[in-house]
């Protein structure tokens, strides 16, 4: 664990999610997510924290083993076909991590996870985490077409699309 990871967590607040990802956005990525569920099978959830808490930090948590957890805690893996994904935004260590169910897991390498991560990272350095997390979702919805097609009329929402803000 480095003094700067620790500064980082400690200085990075829910005022800098709010900053971030103001109403607005988090509306827009609300409407991603609903729009590329009309399209699929799979189930889609954002969710995004500002910074670990001290006990995580000492334990020297990364964001992948909070993103699993989130997974869990989040009920991401509870859908009918096992094809939930989660995108994870952790601010303090400008990380992003996916985390997908066993269903897509074999369908999608790990590398095509990453490369999803890295265009959504790309985005972020460039201040643009709106379009960062939307560009995710396209990306993430062209797998889901392509191994979870819609089955019926109307595709069943079992997770919700409304980004959650972890605290």
């Amino acid at each position: 664990m480095t003094v700067d990871r620790i500064l980082r967590h400690l200085s990075t607040g829910q005022l800098t999610v709010s900053r971030i990802f103001p109403g607005k956005s988090l509306a827009a990525i609300e409407l991603a997510i609903k729009q590329s569920e009309m399209n699929h099978g799979g189930q889609i959830c954002f969710a995004v924290e500002a910074a670990l808490g001290t006990t995580a930090l000492l334990k020297k948590q990364t964001a992948w083993e909070r993103a699993v957890e989130v997974f869990s805690q989040l009920r991401v893996w509870d859908t009918e076909h096992n094809n939930g994904v989660l995108i994870y935004v952790l601010l303090a260590d400008r990380d992003v991590e996916i985390v997908a169910d066993r269903g897509l897991n074999h369908c999608v390498t790990s590398d095509e996870w990453e490369k999803i991560c890295h265009i959504m990272e790309s985005a972020f350095r460039q201040r643009q985490f709106e379009t960062g997390v939307i560009a995710g979702i396209q990306t993430i919805d062209q797998y889901l077409r392509s191994h979870f097609p819609v089955q019926h009329e109307k595709p069943v929402n079992e997770l919700s699309d409304k980004p959650v803000i972890l605290k």
